[in-house]
């Protein structure tokens, strides 16, 4: 019923086609993210989304996450507010129709940078954005990037590392993803990345040029 519901709200979101970027946490996701927004900030909006965690260090409300509390993003999800959701290391996660919205009303591409078990949940739906997934070249290098950030507890770090192992694996089912980047050397995954969504970013430019 709900997602029945959901699909007619989601076929009325007028603007470009979003993009959703998936991938294990140090993939290396935010990165691209930063160096994409930098060079074409005209052209994509991040959707921000909604967490139950605490701000980390140099984190800022609205612009990295909307920080909420528990309750708040619970009764956001019962009235339908949210496009998916998810729960990790007892923190709630989620993207908001809102935020999604507020991007495309700008006549720019929303980028989402979800789990995979958003992407499973928005597959349901009618929002048929392209599905990107950026992925490390082996556990092994992952799990030195994620110790070299020394901002994981060991018992958090290997929850990490388990997910991610089952990610990866994931994100190899056919028709799963429209485009894979193994990012080992950033420049290349970034070059890619480009690549995957240039027909994208031209279109864009194109309306912003005729408006």
């Amino acid at each position: 019923m709900f997602m029945r519901y959901f699909s007619r709200l989601l076929s009325a979101m007028a603007g470009p086609r979003p993009v959703v970027l998936s991938g294990p946490s140090g993939a290396g996701k935010s990165t691209l993210l930063k160096k994409l927004m930098q060079e074409y900030d005209s052209v994509f909006g991040f959707s921000v989304s909604h967490t139950t965690r605490n701000p980390r260090p140099g984190e800022q409300d609205g612009k990295d996450y909307h920080f909420v509390t528990r309750e708040a993003m619970q009764a956001g999800i019962d009235n339908g507010e949210f496009i998916e959701s998810a729960e990790f290391s007892g923190n709630m996660y989620g993207t908001s129709k809102a935020a999604v919205q507020a991007v495309q009303a700008k006549n720019l591409i929303c980028i989402l940078d979800i789990d995979m078990q958003g992407v499973k949940n928005i597959k349901r739906t009618d929002l048929n954005p392209l599905y990107i997934s950026i992925q490390p070249p082996s556990i092994d290098v992952l799990e030195n990037r994620l110790r070299h950030r020394k901002t994981e507890s060991e018992e958090s770090l290997q929850r990490r590392l388990q997910i991610a192992t089952v990610d990866m694996e994931l994100s190899k089912e056919p028709g799963m993803f429209d485009v894979q980047i193994v990012n080992d050397n950033l420049e290349d995954a970034y070059g890619q990345l480009k690549h995957a969504l240039l027909e994208e970013i031209n279109v864009v430019k194109k309306i912003n040029m005729s408006s």
